[in-house]
């Protein structure tokens, strides 16, 4: 399996980055319409990706949070894998409902599988021991098209299609919870981000001493 642990020893082989280094942290949940009786598929999936590796992962089947790094399983406590299963089960819930307006909405046929997906982070920059946010992504997508993102610099959605229309002009009229979302993939998702590099270049250093 592909660690945070070899992407850092693939930087560090590379030698001093004359550009500044990029990190992300990225969230992804995927909602099918209906089960598709595949091994390994399931009806709702949901991961965490510190630099595009894996760190925890979700299920409809298990619906348990669950470490897919060892520094993630030995840093975090109960607590977080706790809060953090009742978070997954929330969002199951609220995306098999959604999933199910969206292909009324569309008019789309029950006997067929739709794909609701949404993805949400950030990516920062460093240089010179200096850390400057670069970007927050909050996007869904139906079907693989996109369906509605967040515009940061505006604080609100926008909707490439006329279907998602009702739900921007719905969560746009909260202006508090598009303060929440800017506010969340600024501060809340940088922080969470520049704490799992730190445990996870501890244990790289631990680990070639």
């Amino acid at each position: 399996m592909w660690t945070y642990k070899h992407l850092i020893m693939t930087r560090r082989r590379k030698g001093p980055n004359r550009q500044p280094e990029k990190h992300s942290l990225y969230y992804i949940s995927t909602a099918l319409s209906k089960p598709v009786n595949l091994p390994g598929i399931y009806q709702f999936t949901a991961m965490g990706l510190l630099d595009d590796i894996q760190i925890d992962y979700y299920n409809s089947e298990e619906q348990k949070k669950i470490p897919k790094q060892t520094w993630m399983k030995e840093r975090m406590e109960e607590d977080y894998w706790e809060k953090g299963t009742q978070s997954r089960k929330s969002k199951e819930q609220w995306f098999n409902v959604n999933i199910d307006i969206l292909m009324k909405r569309m008019r789309h046929n029950e006997s067929d599988l739709h794909v609701l997906q949404m993805r949400t982070g950030c990516e920062i920059e460093e240089e010179g021991g200096e850390i400057t946010f670069s970007k927050g992504v909050y996007e869904y997508s139906y079907d693989g098209e996109n369906f509605l993102y967040f515009d940061i610099k505006e604080s609100q959605w926008v909707a490439p299609v006329d279907a998602a229309l009702p739900t921007k002009r719905k969560w746009d009229n909260v202006p508090i919870l598009n303060q929440y979302t800017k506010g969340y993939l600024e501060k809340e998702c940088v922080d969470w981000l520049n704490e799992f590099r730190e445990y996870a270049d501890e244990e790289f250093r631990n680990s070639h001493e």
